[in-house]
């Protein structure tokens, strides 16, 4: 992506995905099509018996048989779609998945937050990948849109490594791309095994502090968040481990862990590993004494994908660079 995310807009995307589709809005059995013959029914019978009958939230969908046109509301499930080699049957997107490269030039973007229903049903999209964000007031803004049958497939932001593989696996079997998809988390699993093979053998663990917004509000994370998983897989501590999910600290905090690493992927201000460096009160701790504080892709870091990998990579690179070279 060209242009990255704020780590702000990723903290409300993530918080908000993870909870607005805990419930399971009503969605209507998508009928089959006229005019077909009895033998492409029964075709596409048995096609759409192997597909998933519910979303990653939950909810019961019918999946066509035969996808042309996506719509993907998601930049997270956006980058999976084009990885899975599908990128030219988008036809919108969400404006954070503007410079996702891969996807066709010209087409239109939907605000997460209020899609214009209208406009998305004109496009006669055979599905849409949906994120919680879009129903973090309590309203579902793709309602008009499943009333006239199109299949909205709600995908909240995954909290562990586990989950993102599921994410993955359910659009690809969602797209007919099944055997990609298994391509793509087989490559994910190789290398983060290889990545907790080396970390499970590490002893003298360092503590790290992984920072995804700024002073004067801090924002982290504790257990039950994926990055939480790649700090404990990589044979180092989050000091925030006895924390749950996304949080907000103080720097009192911080500076009382006194962290021997310190990771940031802000990425709203010219220089956040320099801001880090020289905030008053945080001279003495260990990481900005000895000069451990690193920059981490903030789209990498923050899309519940296979691009963890990336952000795992450089991660493995700053705790440990004498382990992982």
């Amino acid at each position: 992506m060209k242009k990255n995310l704020t780590s702000i807009t990723i903290i409300l995307i993530i918080m908000a995905a993870l909870t607005a589709c805990s419930g399971k809005p009503n969605q209507p059995q998508q009928t089959e099509q006229p005019n077909q013959s009895n033998q492409e029914v029964e075709q596409s019978r048995q096609e759409t018996d192997q597909l998933p009958a519910e979303d990653r939230a939950g909810n019961k969908i019918t999946i066509p048989s035969k996808i042309d046109k996506i719509i993907s509301i998601s930049p997270a499930n956006t980058e999976i779609i084009v990885a899975l080699g599908l990128g030219d049957k988008l036809v919108a997107v969400d404006k954070y998945s503007e410079n996702i490269e891969g996807i066709p030039e010209n087409i239109p973007f939907f605000d997460i937050m209020n899609p214009d229903a209208e406009q998305l049903v004109a496009l006669e999209p055979d599905i849409l990948f949906a994120t919680g964000m879009s129903m973090s007031d309590g309203s579902d803004p793709f309602k008009p849109v499943k009333d006239l049958g199109i299949t909205v497939a709600y995908i909240p932001a995954s909290d562990s490594i586990d989950g993102i593989y599921k994410d993955i696996m359910f659009i690809a079997d969602s797209l007919h791309a099944d055997s990609k998809g298994q391509e793509i988390v087989d490559t994910m699993k190789s290398k983060i095994e290889e990545y907790r093979k080396t970390g499970s053998a590490i002893t003298d663990k360092k503590t790290v502090y992984f920072e995804i917004a700024d002073s004067p509000s801090l924002y982290s994370f504790g257990r039950g968040v994926f990055l939480n998983e790649m700090i404990e897989l990589l044979g180092a501590e989050n000091i925030l481990s006895d924390q749950e999910k996304w949080i907000s600290i103080s720097e009192e905090t911080v500076i009382s862990a006194n962290p021997d690493v310190i990771l940031t992927n802000v990425n709203y201000i010219d220089n956040p590993v320099d801001e880090i460096k020289n905030r008053t009160g945080w001279e003495n701790v260990t990481a900005v004494k000895n000069n451990d504080v690193y920059y981490i892709d903030n789209n990498a870091s923050s899309l519940s994908n296979q691009n963890i990998v990336k952000a795992l990579e450089q991660m493995a690179a700053a705790i440990y660079p004498d382990i992982y070279k």
